[in-house]
């Protein structure tokens, strides 16, 4: 009877203890979903963070540098008054032929005023292919690749605002014209733009 005593608290005490591990483990695992969920409860808040930020940077330099948007239709042309320039990148919105794109335009250290199509002739595709203006260097929102106001219509190809030369527009002391048909020409490069956020 003895071994029979023996073996009975035996196998209790090996059931009481994998009882009490699986007790244990339980209770890891509910912790371990709380902690889980708490980044992901963290990320999200980071997350919500920046795109308030993102949103307030947009409207910011919406209210600073950035024109009415303006329709051109053929015959038209994005008109550009002089007087709203300076070592500040302006940017002028417009729609051709229900295509959204965008121009650039500023003055550069001589006086001389620079103009550029607001997309990255490499990244244009990308759909983040585009330029903020940080301190003074415009910075593609894709590849981070960064440029000066004396650097904008100055090539053409590669990873930099595509250039609008003084051939495809009008200048006067008063305004730079750019007509509807050279705009017209540029659309394809922004059917994707800023779409991918």
């Amino acid at each position: 009877m003895n071994n029979k005593i023996k073996r009975t608290v035996f196998m209790l005490c090996l059931a009481l203890v994998f009882v009490l591990a699986g007790c244990a483990k339980g209770d890891d695992s509910e912790q371990t979903e709380t902690t889980v969920q708490e980044t992901a409860e963290e990320k999200d808040d980071t997350v919500d963070k920046l795109e308030e930020e993102e949103k307030a940077d947009n409207a910011e330099q919406k209210e600073d540098n950035t024109a009415e948007t303006q329709e051109i239709a053929a015959g038209g042309s994005l008109a550009i008054p002089v007087s709203e320039l300076s070592g500040t990148v302006r940017f002028y919105p417009v729609t051709v032929d229900e295509v959204d794109m965008e121009v650039l335009a500023v003055k550069d250290a001589e006086g001389n005023i620079r103009t550029a199509f607001n997309t990255c002739q490499v990244c244009y595709s990308s759909g983040r292919g585009y330029y903020k203006q940080v301190g003074d260097r415009l910075v593609c929102q894709n590849c981070g690749n960064q440029f000066t106001v004396d650097q904008i219509e100055v090539l053409s190809g590669g990873c930099n605002p595509l250039p609008i030369f003084s051939e495809d527009k009008t200048e006067t002391a008063d305004s730079v014209t750019i007509n509807y048909d050279f705009l017209k020409e540029v659309t394809q490069v922004f059917a994707n733009w800023k779409a991918s956020y």
